[in-house]
This record gives C-alpha cells, sequence and structure tokens, in this order.
C-alpha cells in the first residue's frame, strides 16, 4: 500500500471533510461555533485516516483545513501578517509578497490552479461577483477592505492570477511619518495648515507609492465642524470625522448593466451639501466635475492621481478632462486647472522600499497658456548607504509659498524657519 505525504494526506481528509460539513448546519452558527465544530469534524475524521499524524502535522492540518473552509487557503498565514502590505499571485506556484516596501517571494503554493480558482470563486462570490470564462476579469474587496483583482485563463496564459492590496497598513498618524522619515517636520507643518485653511490639495504618486496613506494622514487636520464626502473606486480611506458619508463605485452586472462610475458619484454628491470631497482617485472623466466643484465653493477638497511628477499629474488631468467630451478650448482647461488646485504634493516609492514625499509645488498661475508652479519642499536623493538605504536631503526652496498670507488671514501661524532649513535624511 502507497505510504501518502502530508499534503497528499491533507488533500484526501480535505475531500473527506467537504463531503461530511453540513453547509446549512454551519450557516445557522456564528463564526466561533462553526469553526469548533469544523474543527471537532477534522480531529475525528484524521483519528480514522491510515496516515500516522504526528502532534505536529495534527496541528499542521487543523490549521490548513480551517483555512480552507473558512479562508483563502495557503493565503491566510499572510494575510495574518501585519507587515505585509501587497500579496501578488502569478500563478498557482509563483506568490510574491511586499514586505517592507520591498517584493520577496514566499514558500507557499496552491495545489493546482483549480485550487487557484476555487480560492478566487470564492472571494468574488462572497461580494456577489463571479469570475468564468464569459468574465475572466474581476475586482472585489475582502471583508477587512482589502483590494483584490483576479484574472484567470484565457486572459492569463499561465494560470489565474491574483493581486490583494491590503488594506490600512500604513502609518496613519503624522509622528509615524516623520519617524519613517517619508516628511519632514517643516513640510509637514506647511501641509496641516493648508488643509485647516481649505488649500486644494492634489497627491500625486505611482503605484504603491503611499498615496492612499498619505491623504488619510492629511485629513486629520480636516476640522470637525466640516461636511465631508468621500469618492472611490473601492472604498479605501480611513477618515474618522462624524459628519461624514462615504460613497463607492459600483461595476457592471453579468448583463453589463447597472454600472455606477465616479463621475455620476461625484455630480451626485455635489447635491448633498458637502464642505469638501475626498475623490481616492482622479482617473477619467470625472477629472472635469471635480475642477468645477473646486472652483464653486469647495475649496480644500483633497484627490490622488497617478503620475510620476506635479507636471506630469497636471497633463493628465488636461487629458482626463478632455475625455468628458466637453470641448472645453486648452487654454480654458488650464485655466481651471490653475484656478481649482493650489498644491501638489509628490510622492515616491525609493529603492529601498520607503517612501518619501518628493516635492511640494504651488499652482501660481498661468503664464502664455502654462500653468505656472514652483517647488516650495523637495528631496533630494544623493546615493544609498552602507546598509541599502536612501541617503538624501528634505530640502527647502527658501521660497515661500503664495497662500501663506491666507493662512495668516485664517489666524493660522507657520514658522518662517521652515522654508530655511533642510533636513538630512541617511
Amino acid at each position: 500500500m502507497k505510504t501518502l505525504n502530508f499534503e497528499e494526506a491533507k488533500s484526501e481528509l480535505h475531500r473527506v471533510l467537504i463531503s461530511q460539513i453540513d453547509l446549512e448546519k454551519l450557516s445557522r452558527m456564528n463564526g466561533g461555533q462553526a469553526r469548533l465544530a469544523v474543527s471537532a469534524m477534522i480531529q475525528e475524521i484524521a483519528s480514522r485516516s491510515s496516515h500516522p499524524f504526528n502532534s505536529f502535522e495534527k496541528d499542521k492540518l487543523q490549521s490548513e483545513l480551517l483555512d480552507e473552509v473558512f479562508g483563502l487557503g495557503p493565503l491566510e498565514p499572510l494575510l495574518r501578517d501585519p507587515t505585509v502590505s501587497d500579496i501578488l499571485v502569478n500563478n498557482s506556484n509563483t506568490i510574491f509578497i511586499e514586505h517592507k516596501g520591498k517584493l520577496e517571494r514566499v514558500p507557499v503554493a496552491f495545489r493546482d490552479d483549480r485550487h487557484l480558482l476555487q480560492v478566487i470563486d470564492r472571494i468574488v462570490s462572497a461580494v456577489g461577483r463571479r469570475v468564468d470564462e464569459s468574465s475572466p476579469m474581476v475586482d472585489a474587496r475582502l471583508a477587512d477592505g482589502s483590494r483584490i483583482n483576479a484574472i484567470i485563463p484565457p486572459l492569463a496564459i499561465d494560470g489565474p492570477a491574483l493581486s490583494i492590496r491590503r488594506f490600512g497598513l500604513g502609518p496613519r498618524t503624522p509622528e509615524a511619518l516623520i519617524q519613517n522619515k517619508t516628511i519632514s517636520p517643516g513640510m509637514l507643518e506647511l501641509l496641516a495648515a493648508a488643509v485647516k485653511c481649505r488649500i486644494t490639495i492634489l497627491i500625486s504618486g505611482g503605484t504603491g507609492a503611499g498615496k492612499t496613506t498619505l491623504l488619510n494622514m492629511l485629513s486629520r487636520f480636516i476640522p470637525e465642524g466640516e461636511r465631508l464626502i468621500t469618492i472611490e473606486d473601492a472604498a479605501e480611506l480611513q477618515l474618522s470625522h462624524k459628519n461624514l458619508v462615504r460613497l463607492e463605485t459600483r461595476p457592471p452586472n453579468v448583463e453589463g448593466q447597472g454600472a455606477v462610475r465616479q463621475r455620476q458619484l461625484l455630480i451626485n454628491c455635489l447635491r448633498m451639501r458637502p464642505d469638501r470631497i475626498i475623490l481616492g482617485e482622479v482617473r477619467g472623466e470625472e477629472a472635469f466635475d471635480m475642477l468645477q466643484a473646486m472652483n464653486t465653493g469647495h475649496e480644500g477638497s483633497m484627490g490622488t492621481i497617478h503620475a510620476n511628477t506635479p507636471r506630469d499629474a497636471l497633463m493628465r488631468l488636461e487629458s482626463m478632462v478632455a475625455m468628458s467630451n466637453m470641448n472645453i478650448q486648452e487654454k480654458s482647461v488650464r485655466q481651471q486647472i490653475a484656478a481649482a488646485i493650489s498644491v501638489i504634493v509628490q510622492i515616491s516609492r525609493m529603492s529601498d522600499g520607503t517612501r518619501k514625499i518628493t516635492s511640494i509645488s504651488e499652482i501660481t498661475g498661468q503664464e502664455e497658456n502654462v500653468i505656472s508652479m514652483h517647488e516650495v519642499f523637495s528631496f533630494k536623493k544623493k546615493g544609498i548607504g552602507p546598509n541599502g538605504n536612501v541617503v538624501g536631503v528634505f530640502e527647502a526652496s527658501r521660497v515661500r509659498p503664495r497662500f501663506m498670507e491666507k493662512l495668516r488671514i485664517a489666524g493660522i501661524e507657520v514658522s518662517n524657519d521652515i522654508f530655511n532649513h533642510s533636513v538630512e535624511v541617511d
């Protein structure tokens, strides 16, 4: 008789367990009771198994089978690790994680493509979605708010692929950002004052640069007496204000109907009497409506955009306004952008995995059909330290922003010293 290894024995026990589980009975239990009931079933089935499990294997068997029944199988240990920010499943045998800002491969695998497909189907069915050959791509959100994207064959050539962006794992306090050397104290002082004074801010950066984390942090400086409305493709923002309404887009159903886009939500939210609108990410035609809102009484609104530099962010905004098919002249679009947005904050992920605010730039107007802008603070990279860490300096340009007078009128004090000092980062 062939002796099964642990993985083979576990697969056999898993098949027996699934055949014996009474799903209707489990659905009437709370989470803790259901896990206890299934745990007892695992112990009973294992005791009848011909495989001689030792005590370590019994504990491992129970943990992994519970993860299979109630969680996402081999991904569960990664989801329980708070230091993992992204889980990237390239195929059933190749899984990478982002840990402390760097990508690394982990010794975790699914049994085969079918096993991975089962986990993907469990995720998407829980939120009323489906993934199959007729609908081979899907975006969804886990119970903890983490964003997932799945794509399966025939679009994914080497088998199903799954990406999980963890929710809210970045530093959530201003002090944490300073401690992590993401921002200098002077830069933070200026941005905090700008938020309090209803200066409109656009946060620019690449994928995974920390835009949402920075937006979450800056929202702490919004006065409590204001009404906020957030609009997102997938809810990630964690604002603690009392007067807050959170809106989220809706994808089309299986018939391709019923989609609700950001532009529709933005137009509707203008009827909800917001003081500020927080747009999780500007990515399309809603850019026109956002500029209109910022120019008609919603100063202090904030949002993020994918771009590599502040100037690139402005160019992308122009392109997005063109997507709205409003046939507006280029000069008029730039006038609206210059009037609506005051500050662009650029954040980047460095080669050592850390995040740095690389630029705080103020838009100062328009000169000969070109939006004028000057940099108030920047991060200058000088090299790599002995431990692989990025070495550089947060530099002040010694140019005071024009909105300083607005801060003074509002009674918000900012030290003049911050515009004269640099902060070394090693």
